[in-house]
């Protein structure tokens, strides 16, 4: 104990004075160097476990040149679509004996480049999940951040592992398949401002409703709650379908939509983006853009390990969305026309 009671922590310099060898043999020890002699090694193991010493795996990957850590930084930990990519990259990362460590920047575009710089520190590698960070700003922390590899985001003339999904397709997929059904209006309910992968849908979007459907746009958010509360807008601009920016959204605007009696695709459908497991257990089940969550998580990882092995990643990839058509969705009655 120290003057005031509290348990000190054993260090390296105790083992040292018990093993009567210097700091730096310790260390090299702990370190598993081969350059140390044998009765060396036996008397400071020795002294270590009867002090009860235990070096930090921190430390030791510090002097090792490496932690063992990979980061990952995302938008919202709350949804799940990324905690599925999380859960990807984890299991990846852990058959080969890489631990995760998990950073979200709740939504807060200004916080990430500090996120991510601190995170680095700590880890071999990043991978950065939709960040929200602007593109020159992500291009000015690369060398810092060097290795990472990005996920749902692609930076013009920046030279990094890569793994994306072509939301474009998805979208393209929701209005055909809403136009099919005899919907002429269609609201999109949009996501965060910063979200690239937001501007992507709501462009293809646009594109895909000239000369067949009407569009509206409410801002709105990620969140089931931002859902709920823009779906009455929604209502009041005539649309017969909502779509919504993943499918958070979507099961707010849906709740909205049970809570005022409005019939489920009788009246308005509803579709989401993600394919995150809540939207199969809906009542009705959500229609939605599917997403391969886990397999961006295994593809980062296989990207990031390759890197850190000394070797070339694979070549970016880039995945098309499935439309899992489900309940939510129907042909439009005449008397909402």
């Amino acid at each position: 104990m120290d003057s005031v009671g509290r348990v000190r922590s054993v260090t390296i310099r105790d083992v040292a004075r018990a093993a009567q060898v210097s700091p730096a043999t310790v260390s090299r020890v702990m370190n598993r160097q081969s350059t140390v002699d044998a009765e060396l090694v036996r008397r400071v193991q020795q002294a270590a476990a009867s002090l009860g010493y235990h070096p930090s795996a921190v430390a030791q990957g510090l002097a090792r040149g490496r932690t063992g850590l990979i980061a990952i930084l995302v938008p919202d930990l709350g949804n799940p679509m990324f905690q599925s990519v999380l859960r990807g990259i984890s299991r990846a990362a852990g058959a080969e004996g890489y631990r995760v460590l998990v950073s979200d920047s709740h939504e807060m575009p200004l916080e990430e480049p500090l996120l991510a710089r601190e995170t680095r520190l700590r880890t071999d590698g990043l991978v950065l999940c939709a960040p929200r960070a602007h593109d020159d700003e992500l291009a000015a922390l690369a060398e810092r951040l060097n290795p990472f590899v990005l996920v749902n985001r692609h930076v013009a003339g920046l030279d990094v592992p890569t793994v994306s999904v072509d939301y474009a397709a998805g979208m393209r997929a929701v209005v055909a398949h809403l136009a099919g059904l005899g919907h002429r209006h269609v609201a999109y309910l949009a996501g965060p401002m910063a979200s690239v992968s937001n501007r992507q849908r709501l462009d293809s979007l646009h594109e895909s409703v000239q000369g067949r459907l009407e569009l509206s746009v409410r801002e709105c958010g990620s969140m089931q709650q931002d859902g709920y509360d823009a779906a009455g807008g929604a209502l009041e601009d005539g649309a017969t379908a909502i779509i919504g920016y993943n499918d958070l959204v979507a099961l707010g605007a849906l709740a909205r939509l049970q809570a005022a009696g409005v019939e489920v695709p009788e009246r308005v459908s509803v579709v989401g983006f993600d394919d995150i497991p809540f939207a199969r257990y809906a009542n009705p089940m959500l229609t939605t853009v599917a997403v391969p969550q886990e397999e961006l998580g295994r593809e980062a990882w296989e990207r990031l390990s390759a890197v850190l092995r000394g070797e070339d990643p694979p070549a970016d990839v880039c995945f098309t969305p499935r439309l899992e058509v489900r309940s939510t969705t129907g042909v439009v009655r005449t008397d909402t026309l």
